[in-house]
C-alpha cells in the first residue's frame, strides 16, 4: 500500500503525490508545494551514495506488492489445482469400486482367442510367449457372472464337440525302434522269485569308481544327494560275486501312483511308505517316464540332456538291496513280501513331451503314450490312481502354482481364457489331440485338461486290464483313511497289520494340506463353480459310466 510522503494519507495502488486528496485541497498551491517543485527531498544514504527516500520507498513498495499479488495469484491457483485433483480421485475411487463390485466396468479384459494354430513348426518349436502371438483377441468380453451366458455357449459347443474315440494301440517294434536304449537295458523276463520284476545285470566298474556319478538325480537334486551319498557307501556290499564277475540287482517299480495331481497323492504316499512290505523310489516323484527322460525339469527352462533308463533305475536301490538280501536267504532284513512303488502324479496323464521327439502322426495325435512303454516291460503292473471333484482339483491346482496376485476373481477370469482356448482347439481337432497338445496347455492359464480324467482312464484301459487299476475319490478318503487304505492294501496284496501299525498309517495327520495363506482367499466365485461343474459334467458322467459309481458325478460335492 502506497502513502503520500508528505500529508501520509494512503493512496490507491495507481495514485501518484499529485492526485493526493488532501494535496489537491483548493488551498494547495503545487508552485509553492516544496514537494511538488523537487525541493527539499528527503535524501537518504545508502552504500555512501545519496537516494531519494521516495524513490527507494516507491521502488521498494512497488516490488513488495508486485510479488505479494503474483504469491496470492498462485496460491489461489494451487489450492483449486490440489482440489480439482481431489474431487477427481474420490469419483474414480467410487467409480471403479462400484464398477468392478457389478460388472460396470467399462474397460474389461479381452480374453477371447482366434483360431488354434495347426502350424507343426509353430507347436514343435515356438515358446510359449510366441506361441501366443498367433492368436487374435476378440472383442467378446467374459466377465464375471454377467457374462455367464457368453461362457455357457462356449461350454456348449465344447460339449458337441466331445467324443470319446478308442485309440488305435502302437506296435511293439514300434515302441522297440523309439526307444531303442530302454528296451536294450530292461529285459523281458524278470526273476520268478520275486513280486517286483527284478534282475541281475552285470557290474564292469572296479572299486574306485563311483557307480552314482554321472546320475542326473544326484546331479540336479541337491536335497537327494545325502540318500546317493550313503548309496554310494553300501554299494560294494550288495553285489553280487559270480565267477569272477560282479552283478547287481535291478528292480522296477511293483505299482505305480499314477495320479492325479492336487487329488491327496502325497497323503496317500506318505502313509503307504509306513507299511512294512512297502518300499518307494528315493525320491517322491521322479517323473521319468513323463519329463525327465525327455530332458524336461522344468518345461518352462527348456531341455536338458535326457536322464538315461539306468539313472531312473538307481532310484530303487535302496529296495533292490533288501529284495536281494532276502534272495540270498538273510530273513532278518526283511520278508520275501516286499513290494517297490513309484508316486509321480504326472504319469496318468502328462504326454506333453511326445511331440518334439516322436513323428507327427496325421490326425495329430501322439503316436505312443506313457503307458504303451509301461505296458511293454510290466504287463502285470499295478496302478491306484486318487481322484477328487475337478472343480475343486483345479481351484487347489491355481491355488499351489499360481505366483503372485492370486484372488478369486483371477481364477475366474484364468477359467474363461482357459475355456475359449480349449473351445477354440475342439472345433479343428479331436479330444486327443488337444489334452495332449504342448502348445495348447502351454497356453492355458490354468491347467482345465488335468480334470478330464475320464479320456485318461479311457487310454490307459487300452493297455491294461480293469482290475490292474484302482481308483479312489479323495473325498472317501479324507472322510474314512482306515476304509480307503485297507482298500489299497486288499488291492496290493499286502499282509494284515498290527493294531499299532494300523494305527500309525490311518491316524498320521494329512499330507500336503492347503497352505494358510491360501486357505485366506476363501473358496472360489459360485459363478466359477457353476461354470466349471457345466464343463466337466460330460466327463464326468463318462467317468461314472466307465466304473460304473455315481460318486465319480461329485454331484454332491
Amino acid at each position: 500500500m502506497k502513502h503520500c510522503i508528505q500529508c501520509c494519507m494512503a493512496l490507491l495502488p495507481n495514485d501518484l503525490h499529485r492526485r493526493c486528496f488532501k494535496c489537491r485541497q483548493p488551498s494547495h498551491n503545487s508552485q509553492r508545494c516544496s514537494l511538488c517543485r523537487g525541493e527539499n527531498k528527503v535524501l537518504l544514504h545508502v552504500d555512501s551514495k545519496q537516494m531519494n527516500l521516495l524513490a527507494v520507498l516507491e521502488v521498494r513498495t512497488d516490488h513488495s506488492e508486485s510479488w505479494t499479488g503474483l504469491f496470492c495469484l498462485k496460491k489461489g491457483k494451487l489450492c483449486s489445482l490440489i482440489f480439482g485433483v481431489l474431487i477427481m480421485m474420490l469419483v474414480t475411487a467410487s467409480y471403479i469400486l462400484t464398477g468392478a463390485k457389478h460388472g460396470l466396468l467399462l474397460m474389461q479384459p479381452a480374453l477371447h482367442y482366434g483360431a488354434f494354430t495347426n502350424n507343426s513348426d509353430l507347436m514343435d518349436n515356438e515358446s510359449l510367449c510366441d506361441m501366443k502371438d498367433h492368436y487374435q483377441t476378440s472383442k467378446m468380453n467374459i466377465s464375471y457372472s454377467k457374462d455367464y451366458p457368453s461362457i455357457k455357449l462356449i461350454i456348449d459347443t465344447i460339449a458337441t464337440n466331445i467324443e470319446f474315440i478308442t485309440r488305435h494301440l502302437p506296435d511293439l517294434e514300434d515302441l522297440k525302434k523309439q526307444e531303442m536304449h530302454m528296451f536294450s537295458v530292461i529285459p523281458d523276463k524278470f526273476l520268478p522269485n520275486s513280486k517286483n520284476p527284478c534282475w541281475y545285470e552285470e557290474y564292469k566298474g572296479n572299486t574306485t569308481r563311483d557307480p552314482y556319478a554321472t546320475n542326473s538325480y544326484a546331479l540336479y537334486s541337491k536335497r537327494f544327494r545325502a540318500i546317493f551319498d550313503y548309496l554310494r557307501k553300501v554299494f560294494w556290499n550288495h553285489l553280487y560275486h559270480y565267477k569272477d564277475k560282479h552283478y547287481r540287482l535291478r528292480c522296477l517299480p511293483h505299482f505305480y501312483i499314477i495320479g492325479q495331481p492336487k487329488c491327496g497323492t502325497t497323503d496317500l504316499y506318505d502313509r503307504l511308505r509306513l507299511h512294512p512290505d512297502v518300499r518307494f523310489s528315493a525320491i517322491k516323484e521322479p517323473h521319468w517316464w513323463t519329463r525327465k527322460r525327455f530332458g524336461i525339469i522344468r518345461l518352462r527352462d527348456g531341455f536338458h540332456d535326457r536322464y538315461p533308463v539306468e539313472d531312473y533305475l538307481d532310484l530303487f536301490d535302496l529296495a533292490a538291496h533288501q529284495i536281494q538280501s532276502v534272495l540270498q536267504g538273510d530273513t532278518a532284513k526283511g520278508s520275501n513280501n516286499i513290494i517297490i512303488g513309484e508316486a509321480s502324479a504326472s504319469t496318468m496323464w502328462d504326454n506333453n513331451a511326445w511331440i518334439f521327439f516322436y513323428d507327427n502322426s496325421t490326425e495329430g495325435e501322439p503316436p505312443f503314450l506313457i503307458q504303451d512303454f509301461i505296458h511293454a516291460f510290466q504287463p502285470n503292473a499295478k496302478l491306484i490312481i486318487m481322484l477328487r471333484d475337478p472343480v475343486e482339483r483345479l481351484y487347489s491346482d491355481y491355488l499351489y502354482f499360481a505366483n503372485s496376485n492370486k484372488s478369486v476373481e483371477d481364477f475366474h477370469e484364468k477359467v474363461a481364457e482357459s475355456l475359449q482356448l480349449f473351445e477354440n482347439c475342439l472345433v479343428d481337432y479331436s479330444l486327443r489331440t488337444c489334452i495332449y497338445n504342448n502348445t495348447l496347455n502351454n497356453a492355458m492359464p490354468v491347467r482345465l485338461q488335468v480334470g478330464l480324467y475320464a479320456v485318461f482312464l479311457l487310454d490307459w484301459l487300452t493297455v491294461f486290464n480293469k482290475d490292474q487299476i484302482l481308483v479312489l475319490r479323495l473325498e472317501d478318503h479324507a472322510s474314512n483313511v482306515k476304509f480307503t487304505m485297507h482298500m489299497v492294501f486288499q488291492f496290493l496284496d499286502l499282509g494284515a497289520l498290527s493294531e499299532k501299525e494300523e494305527a500309525l498309517i490311518t491316524k498320521s495327520p494329512a499330507s500336503n494340506t492347503r497352505r494358510p495363506e491360501d486357505r485366506n482367499l476363501g473358496p472360489m466365485l459360485p459363478v466359477t463353480k457353476e461354470i466349471l461343474r457345466d464343463f466337466y459334467q460330460p466327463f464326468n458322467t463318462k467317468l461314472a459310466q466307465v466304473l460304473s459309481d455315481e460318486a465319480f458325478l461329485w454331484k454332491k460335492s
